[in-house]
């Protein structure tokens, strides 16, 4: 059974797509056009999407654009007349998975619907929050639509040894992602060896990577073997990649590309077999236009590429990471805490975070070392922000962000059934689903 997002300014043919879905044991989710389809992806993810081509306002490229810009693996078939087969085709040539003719056969219709699904089903293009448990991605804290889609790329990414570049800003995750691509990967069962290159003094540099035998240098007393050997078989993850000086970047090229390394002061070099992931909180591209990283050694880490959203653009997570931080802490310091006091939390959503999740871990801690009582107040959390220089966001911005977070957490908990909801937040039904039209929010995309 999957979940099928369907999109088609006509009543009668999205209904009509709906029930031959349905029939066939899929969850239609209906949308009448391109910008309520975008609403529906903020909280759920099909497993495909079907639009139609031709729609007023938004059409269905203009949709797969966008649709494509932040989920780059969902497949997308396009719904077309005859006369726009020319547009279908230059589509699937930008990445469109296929298209249907209209009229079309529902032998026809499912024929393409399951090949995207055999497509889908290798990606992982699951629900957020369908695949608790999973050890190769445990440590990483989520409900977030856009790092479950980052999670299933880096999984569909982990079955090759294609060299993986990680952009996101410090504090994301950039090291957490790196141990999941190769907690998945079939080199899982040898080393990950992490290497900051930032924090390498430049002189040491190339033994730290490739080793030395004894007395290539001052100080050289016993042969090593270097990061590159150490990860022999398994995966190197070279963190701030782009701290790393051009004289080292030729070197690190070469290995690269001959698959071997010669350690200081040794006459011949030997095979490696390595797979390599590597972080950066510059973009690269940026890097090399100024003259100060390869173009070259640039293309040979950026085969695929993923980057890490900053933790403003995963407020969803702000509640799950606090309280999942406040409990591991608690134990380190053996404190009896039991929650956020009410508002507490509403207060971490509404932060700005330019430190991202290690920040928030950050004034989590400080607010569990300095609580005293078995709830976390809301001025110990003004404090501990204080402290951070943490901004916050505009009034209105922090309202109608923590208030869309709410909703949505509120519908989450009752599977989308509005009587419930709205009893639990203490307002009528009316009012309730004034608030959730507000937020385009529906409770059917909610119910189990």
């Amino acid at each position: 059974m999957a979940r099928i997002l369907i999109v088609d300014d006509d009543p009668a043919l999205l209904k009509l797509l709906s029930l031959r879905l349905h029939y066939e044991g899929h969850v239609p989710i209906e949308a009448s056009s391109g910008a309520a389809a975008l609403a529906r992806l903020d909280h759920e993810l099909p497993n495909i999407l079907i639009t139609d081509l031709r729609m007023p306002g938004m059409d269905g490229l203009q949709l797969f654009e966008a649709v494509h810009r932040r989920y780059p693996l969902l497949p997308v078939l396009i719904l077309t007349a005859n006369g726009t087969i020319p547009d279908a085709v230059n589509a699937m040539q930008r990445g469109v998975f296929g298209y249907i003719t209209k009229p079309f056969e529902g032998a026809d219709l499912m024929l393409e619907v399951n090949r995207a699904l055999e497509v889908s089903s290798t990606l992982g293009a699951d629900m957020p929050g369908e695949l608790p448990g999973e050890a190769w991605r445990e440590a990483i804290i989520t409900r977030s639509p856009r790092m479950e889609k980052l999670l299933a790329e880096a999984r569909l990414m982990a079955q090759s040894d294609a060299s993986v570049l990680i952009h996101g800003e410090s504090g994301t995750g950039k090291e957490l992602l790196a141990r999941a691509l190769h907690a998945s990967s079939a080199r899982s069962h040898e080393a990950l060896v992490a290497v900051n290159c930032g924090a390498i003094p430049e002189n040491l540099v190339e033994s730290e990577l490739f080793g030395h035998v004894k007395g290539a240098f001052t100080g050289a007393v016993r042969d090593s073997v270097g990061m590159f050997t150490s990860a022999h078989r398994g995966t190197i993850f070279l963190d701030e990649i782009a701290d790393l000086p051009l004289a080292m970047q030729v070197k690190l090229l070469r290995v690269l590309q001959e698959r071997e390394v010669r350690p200081v002061g040794a006459a011949k070099p030997h095979k490696v077999d390595v797979r390599v992931i590597s972080a950066s909180n510059r973009k690269l591209e940026d890097e090399v236009a100024a003259g100060r990283f390869r173009e070259d050694l640039f293309y040979r880490l950026n085969v695929v590429g993923l980057t890490l959203p900053p933790l403003a653009g995963r407020r969803e997570d702000i509640a799950l990471l606090a309280n999942h931080f406040m409990r591991s802490l608690a134990q380190r310091y053996a404190k009896s805490l039991t929650a956020f006091a009410p508002g507490a939390l509403e207060l971490l959503g509404t932060a700005s975070w330019p430190g991202n999740v290690r920040q928030l871990q950050n004034v989590v801690e400080k607010c569990v070392v300095l609580c005293t009582g078995t709830l976390i107040p809301v001025t110990l959390v003004q404090s501990a922000l204080s402290s951070q220089g943490s901004e916050l966001l505009p009034l209105d911005e922090a309202r109608k962000e923590f208030e869309r977070g709410y909703l949505t957490q509120l519908l989450k908990m009752t599977n989308g059934n509005v009587a419930q909801a709205a009893k639990l937040a203490r307002r009528n039904r009316t009012d309730f689903y004034a608030l959730l039209a507000r937020h385009e929010l529906e409770s059917a995309s909610f119910k189990a």
